[in-house]
């Protein structure tokens, strides 16, 4: 971290852009032992990695819980990888820069872990922790487990563009997950991966361009401020009840202003994510989850009203 704070230039412009300040005293060097613990209860991370290229990757790993354990305040070992199929199987590599996010859906809570890989085994990786901190339950629905999945996981199949299996699976989403990277060589820097949360339809799907809202959060700007700086960013859609997932690579572009901010309510801000390259990879998780039920945060939002 900085000596005058936790936060790189972009995310202090970031919050000036968006009129607030944050002093980020929720964000430590080390895991508290209740995120230690809570990693360690749970049956899946979410993580965001760079390619060899620099563009984000978002994946999720899932084991039976317990596969993540924390030695010390600032250690994860992992004992899952993403599948061979996975455009993140790749992307793990000793010293390369790696967000985490814990999320549990029973009782809204998430946990951010951001750090560097030390080592990639072939059973799993650990990670050297350099900031943790939590993350508010504002528009996380809750979701309990059902029977895992037992189908046959499909072989990935690349996209160069949004087809009408993926448009069906985004425009009935209530969640996603974005991983973003700060400029290379800023610091403290690295990657974060970040959930955000509607009602179904929060996304607007536009060709190969979508649309997401961004409504009241922490005030960190966590990921609005690597946006600021490296505009490249990678989306997962999850379907929660076939276990499909949707990886999209794309740059990203912030409208701090303007009447389109008016069609959906509560919205402060909007991003637009224009897809370059993606994954849809049928039954690759297997856990289930019930039908969600609707944070009251989320129930506050609107939906896109039809242009003037």
């Amino acid at each position: 971290m900085l000596p005058d704070g936790p936060f790189h230039a972009g995310e202090l412009a970031a919050q000036a852009q968006a009129g607030v300040a944050a002093r980020g005293a929720g964000i430590r060097q080390f895991m508290p032992d209740q995120h230690r613990i809570f990693f360690g209860q749970l049956p899946w991370v979410f993580a965001g990695v760079p390619d060899s290229g620099g563009w984000p990757l978002a994946t999720v790993l899932a084991a039976k819980p317990g596969f993540v354990e924390s030695p010390t305040p600032t250690t994860l070992s992992i004992a899952a990888l993403p599948a061979r199929d996975d455009p993140a199987f790749e992307a793990l590599r000793p010293g390369s820069p790696i967000g985490l996010l814990g999320l549990e859906f029973e009782s809204r809570r998430r946990n951010r872990a951001n750090g560097r890989i030390e080592t990639v085994g072939t059973d799993g990786l650990t990670v050297a922790v350099a900031q943790s901190f939590g993350n508010c339950a504002k528009y996380i629905q809750v979701r309990n487990r059902v029977q895992d999945g037992n189908e046959l996981a499909a072989s990935a199949t690349e996209l160069s563009g949004l087809d009408a299996q993926t448009h069906s699976l985004i425009a009935g989403a209530d969640t996603l997950f974005i991983a973003s990277a700060a400029a290379l060589g800023s610091e403290p820097g690295g990657v974060d991966i970040s959930h955000r949360g509607g009602r179904p339809g929060f996304v607007r799907i536009d060709g190969d361009t979508l649309t997401i809202p961004d409504f009241a959060g922490n005030n960190y700007f966590n990921t609005f401020g690597n946006l600021l700086q490296e505009p490249r960013a990678a989306l997962l859609f999850v379907d929660f009840q076939t276990g499909t997932l949707l990886q999209l690579q794309g740059e990203a572009e912030i409208l701090w202003q303007g009447p389109e901010l008016a069609r959906l309510d509560g919205a402060e801000r909007l991003w637009r994510f224009h897809v370059r390259r993606g994954w849809r990879r049928a039954h690759a998780l297997p856990l289930r989850w019930s039908a969600p039920e609707f944070a009251p945060t989320t129930l506050q939002t609107g939906l896109w009203a039809a242009a003037a």
